[in-house]
Parts: C-alpha cells; sequence; structure tokens
C-alpha cells in the first residue's frame, strides 16, 4: 500500500510541476525573469551561508582595493538581483526581436556567466576559498535563472 501511496504522491507532484511550468509559459517575460531572479538569488544567498557556516572566510577586495572588505548576510542575493536586471531586459528584448529568443538567450547568458567568473579569479587579497565560492556562487545563480528564462522564452505566446 505505501508503494502505491508513494506513486500517487510522485505523479501528483510531477502533474504540479507540470502545471507550474505551463503557468510560467504563457506569463510575460519580464515576470518570469524576476521570478526566477528571486528563485536564483535566494537558492545562491543560501549557498553563500552554508560556505561561511562551513568557515570560508567572506572577504573580498576589488580590484585596486588594498584589502578585502566583508561581504554582508545578503551580499550574494544582492548581487543577484543586480546583475540579474540586465538579463531581465536582454531577456525581454529577445523576446521581442530575436528569430530565436531562446537559443541566442542561452548562448549570449552562459558567455556572460563564463566572463564574470574572471572577476573572482583576479580578486586581491582575497582567500582561494573564497575565490572559489564566489566563482562557484556565479554557476549557481545561471543554473536557477538561465534555464526558466531560456523555457520561456521558447514558448510563444498565445
Amino acid at each position: 500500500m505505501s508503494a502505491t501511496t508513494s506513486q500517487t504522491r510522485s505523479a501528483a507532484s510531477s502533474l504540479s510541476v507540470a502545471r507550474s511550468a505551463r503557468l510560467l509559459d504563457t506569463r510575460p517575460v519580464w515576470l518570469v525573469g524576476i521570478l526566477a531572479t528571486l528563485a536564483g538569488a535566494v537558492v545562491t544567498e543560501g549557498f553563500g551561508l552554508i560556505a561561511r557556516g562551513a568557515g570560508v572566510p567572506m572577504e573580498a577586495a576589488s580590484p585596486g582595493a588594498t584589502e578585502a572588505a566583508e561581504i554582508p548576510v545578503g551580499g550574494f542575493f544582492g548581487g543577484v538581483l543586480f546583475w540579474s536586471v540586465v538579463g531581465i531586459v536582454l531577456a525581454v528584448a529577445l523576446a521581442r526581436w530575436a528569430k530565436r529568443p531562446a537559443r541566442t538567450f542561452v548562448v549570449t547568458t552562459v558567455v556572460l556567466t563564463a566572463l564574470s567568473m574572471a572577476g573572482p579569479a583576479v580578486a586581491p587579497h582575497t582567500a582561494t576559498s573564497t575565490q572559489f565560492v564566489l566563482a562557484l556562487s556565479h554557476l549557481v545563480a545561471a543554473a536557477v535563472i538561465i534555464p526558466v528564462v531560456a523555457r520561456r522564452l521558447s514558448h510563444r505566446r498565445p
């Protein structure tokens, strides 16, 4: 009986996920971008908090700085929000003018994500473990946000 209950729950969960995905497919690109950004910001901040809890020093320096400054709690969240504005504007523009908006969005944002990892790699006065966490946080945010927005861009509004 528990196997049947487990299968029923799994099927209901899959149906719920499918409904949610279809719902996002019909929403405006900017709204899907905002929702994806919020999800990405929460996940990335959680990643940063786990790294902080594991003892990674959360201090980094910008190029030209003489010493590292603390990355505050909420810093990952705010960074994702700030930089995702560019991605949302890009997605809206591509939805309007690109022939293949989803593909163009994925290629562009993957390239931008790869380029963004150079910042942590060259951050002066920053521990290697912190550089690694910062670079990985870019991948975490991208892994959450890019697929959701790309899926929406692959569906033309009815």
